[in-house]
């Protein structure tokens, strides 16, 4: 195994302030502060950076405005590491810095890879109870006023070049878990995994860029309480609560300050090297199964906004 996810997301913000208080009401801890940068981390030390957006130490941006400026992968160990300079050196942009091995990838993206810095943590979900086998006896299951995101679980990027990026990830270890043909590349950091870690997606008009980081959360019960307290802080909902076909993950995704959009996530499929790729055509039916536009209102507990996204066959989370 030589990666297995991702260490740290670092972003370009014009408005830091605004990425505190959203990222704070969130649910990550605030480690480290000084003017123009934010350090947080969750709870198992996967970081996330805010700088401000012309902070000249910051990589190239891959679009205009507020965005993600750089992902560091996960190695498990040093051997893993030196594993992987040989098929990263041809690169552009290579370069070892502080322990880590960083280039630019097809599209654009600088990315690093060091041995991780993130601890072991003892969170554990609520049990569920299905027909035919009870998990949760004599117990009530859980609500949460607030999230606690446990790792950045997974990126999502825009690419008008989806063949070559996805054969420079495959070229690391990625593997391909399910399709849209020609459209988007699910993609997990090893075999065995959790359903993706990475997402491409390239539309008719696509140009790189970022579409939403997915934090994971507990259980289901955590994205809804979680949803509800960015709500009740006046934190604008994209889209959700809702649940995705593609990698059964239960979704909530908000408006970020950092650029694009942010995600809690739930409940997601685990992948083996049994698993096979499918290949789905795109449209709001595979986006989402169901799903809440505008959310929940975290005061009433209602839906917030009534209505439905459009059924035109995009993406719903497409902004180009």
């Amino acid at each position: 195994m030589s990666i297995s996810g991702i260490d740290r997301v670092t972003f370009g913000a014009g408005d830091v302030a605004a990425c505190k208080a959203f990222f704070v009401d969130f649910g990550l801890k605030l480690v480290d502060e000084s003017e123009g940068a934010l350090n947080f981390e969750t709870l198992n030390g996967c970081e996330v950076h805010i700088r401000g957006i012309d902070d000249p130490a910051l990589p190239p941006a891959i679009e205009a405005g507020d965005t993600a400026r750089e992902v560091i992968w996960s190695a498990q160990s040093q051997q893993d590491l030196d594993a992987l300079r040989p098929r990263m050196m041809n690169a552009p942009g290579f370069r070892e810095e502080d322990g880590a091995l960083f280039c630019v990838d097809p599209n654009g993206l600088t990315i690093g890879v060091r041995v991780s810095r993130k601890r072991a943590v003892n969170v554990s979900g609520s049990p569920a109870n299905t027909w035919d086998k009870a998990a949760r006896i004599d117990q009530a299951s859980p609500t949460y006023e607030r999230a606690e995101p446990i790792e950045v679980g997974h990126v999502v990027f825009f690419t008008d070049r989806l063949a070559d990026v996805t054969r420079f990830y495959e070229d690391l270890g990625f593997c391909m878990s399910d399709r849209y043909p020609g459209r988007g590349h699910f993609l997990r950091t090893s075999e065995r995994g959790g359903h993706h870690d990475m997402f491409l997606l390239q539309t008719p008009d696509s140009k790189p860029g970022l579409n939403h980081v997915a934090f994971a959360v507990r259980d289901i019960h955590e994205v809804f309480g979680g949803g509800m307290n960015m709500s009740r802080c006046g934190h604008e909902t994209q889209l959700g609560p809702g649940k995705h076909p593609i990698s059964s993950a239960f979704f909530w995704y908000f408006k970020s300050p950092a650029g694009a959009l942010i995600e809690y996530y739930a409940d997601e499929d685990v992948l083996t090297e049994n698993w096979t790729p499918r290949d789905f055509t795109p449209g709001p039916d595979m986006f989402a199964e169901w799903a809440i536009a505008g959310g929940i209102d975290g005061v009433t507990r209602r839906q917030k906004q009534p209505g439905a996204p459009v059924n035109d066959g995009k993406f719903i989370t497409e902004k180009r």
